[in-house]
């Protein structure tokens, strides 16, 4: 089976699965501009594509606020083109059976590669260099002597031999510090989280950093690259300035809310922290000397926004066509093979007694199991269940009715 890699990912494509399997088409809705790159994905025969659905199958979106739409009993997925999900409803999609899969690392690349050029900038002032120099346009036979005098004033450190500490290493923590290494750098890297794909990526010149203290307190230069979540909210604060080298810069090219605002701007106007280079810009970030903010560049290439879409469309397809489940942020990952036949998806809360139920509703109507799958997150449980012979519309109601049954679906020649 072929591989896509995308930006060292691999995605592994939806099987070859025979035209048979589906009635009609997937109503595909996309509620933003999704690269034509990942659309083409979608073949025509099998799946309608239009920003307007009454009843979509599934959603494409980007950065489209969702949480005051209004969700149909058809809908089966949201695809997130991007890593972020705070558009999108996902306790509200969890309790519809709704499967909301985002694109973690295809953005990955493009996110290291405005680190490193933040990391350059932070250093040597470049940016109010450029800015200077504008303003001497008219002078001139003048502007070599201007230059000349006034240079020094935007000179700053090379960042060759300095210390980078990375917080989180995941997909783009770990090109990040990759990067810096083949820069020069000594790299110190925290993350109590790090998955085995990220740490077989991730070169063994990397330090790793026993407690976060130790991380802040031996590093010239801070990149953060860790989720939002409610205990990483504002978790870049007072204590942490505290302990920083006063001529620390801090990078922050993951969530805006990861710090402290109040105590960053504290700790610049102190002298405790150099620079603060951050991609989530508001007012007092921009009016302060020592901010360097960027208009939220982080995932803003034509290859980064492929990439995603690609990821996104390929999880979809893969779902819709298969039941499997990859990159789910509100489902478990579920992959199973198909082998021809009919195939029942039925996802639960994940409480006692529910494959027991399952299974005995199936038993009762003479309907053999011929696989089977069952994998949990969270509240949640999904089953994938491959079956010998096609399913009526009483069995499958017998399995909705079931306490607990959030979604049933069935995979067969004559329904989706």
């Amino acid at each position: 089976m072929k591989e896509n890699i995308v930006n060292n990912f691999c995605l592994t494509p939806p099987e070859e699965t025979p035209e048979r399997f589906f009635y009609g088409m997937y109503k595909i809705q996309t509620l933003n501009k999704i690269s034509s790159g990942g659309l083409k994905k979608l073949p025509f025969e099998l799946y309608e594509i239009a920003s307007e659905f009454r009843d979509p199958d599934a959603i494409l979106v980007r950065s489209a606020a969702m949480h005051d739409m209004v969700f149909s009993d058809n809908l089966k997925a949201i695809a997130r083109a991007g890593a972020g999900v705070n558009n999108i409803p996902i306790e509200r999609c969890s309790d519809k059976g709704i499967v909301v899969f985002n694109t973690p690392g295809a953005n990955a690349n493009a996110v290291k590669e405005l680190v490193i050029s933040a990391l350059l900038m932070s250093s040597r002032r470049i940016v109010d260099g450029i800015v200077w120099s504008k303003t001497i346009v008219d002078k001139g036979a003048e502007i070599k002597a201007l230059v000349e005098k006034e240079k020094s004033t935007f000179s700053g450190p090379e960042i060759m031999g300095k210390t980078l500490g990375v917080v989180g290493l995941g997909a783009i923590g770990m090109l990040v510090s990759n990067a810096a290494l083949a820069l020069g750098m000594r790299v110190i890297g925290y993350d109590p989280y790090i998955s085995v794909d990220a740490a077989w990526q991730l070169s063994k010149d990397v330090e790793k950093a026993v407690s976060l203290d130790q991380l802040i307190s031996h590093s010239d230069y801070i990149s953060l690259h860790t989720p939002l979540l409610d205990s990483t909210r504002g978790f870049m604060d007072k204590s942490n300035f505290s302990i920083m080298k006063p001529d620390a810069r801090l990078l922050n090219f993951a969530r805006g809310e990861l710090v402290n605002k109040i105590d960053v701007l504290d700790a610049l106007n102190q002298g405790k922290l150099a620079w603060y280079v951050t991609d989530f810009p508001d007012a007092d970030y921009l009016q302060h000397p020592k901010v360097m903010a960027f208009p939220h560049l982080g995932a803003s290439t034509p290859e980064s926004e492929e990439n995603c879409a690609m990821m996104a469309v390929h999880q979809l397809r893969d779902y819709l066509e298969n039941g499997n489940i990859r990159n789910s942020v509100n489902f478990p990952k579920a992959y199973m093979p198909r082998n021809g036949g009919w195939r029942l998806t039925i996802a639960n809360r994940n409480i006692p007694d529910m494959v027991r139920q399952i299974t005995t509703v199936l038993s009762d109507e003479k309907i053999n199991i011929a696989d089977m799958l069952n994998k949990n997150q969270g509240n949640i449980a999904y089953n994938i269940i491959d079956i010998d012979q096609p399913i009526a519309d009483a069995s499958i109601e017998k399995l909705r009715q079931i306490n607990g049954v959030m979604m049933v679906r069935v995979l067969n020649p004559n329904s989706k």
